[in-house]
């Protein structure tokens, strides 16, 4: 009699964040400083993950002064940037995020994070 070992079943989802299991969004916002343009951005952001997103987003704002080693390791060139880390592939933004439809075009946000 032969015995058939099975192979762990192993899945892609445990080895990713709670937050991509769940289907949210993670969003980053690198800023230097609260300068005006950073400030509307924020703003900007706020009003499109509300409206757009409702809830299924994760929101990190990142201020490269602060912390100047991040902005080099995620290859930021200008600020404001938003980034999109999940879901994959990331999409990168730049600007003060006014022009919403550019934003969620931009981003793929309406496909994939609604």
């Amino acid at each position: 009699m032969k015995i058939k070992l099975k192979k762990p079943r192993t899945s892609r989802r445990k080895n990713q964040p709670a937050a991509a299991r769940s289907g949210k969004c993670i969003l980053r916002l690198y800023v230097a400083g609260q300068t005006p343009k950073a400030v509307k951005a924020f703003k900007n952001l706020k009003l499109i993950c509300e409206e757009q997103l409702r809830g299924k987003y994760n929101l990190e704002v990142i201020d490269i002064l602060k912390n100047p080693r991040l902005a080099r390791d995620n290859q930021i060139l200008a600020v404001p940037t938003l980034v999109r880390k999940l879901p994959l592939p990331v999409k990168k933004i730049i600007g003060d995020l006014s022009n919403t439809e550019h934003v969620l075009v931009g981003l793929d946000l309406k496909e994939q994070c609604v």
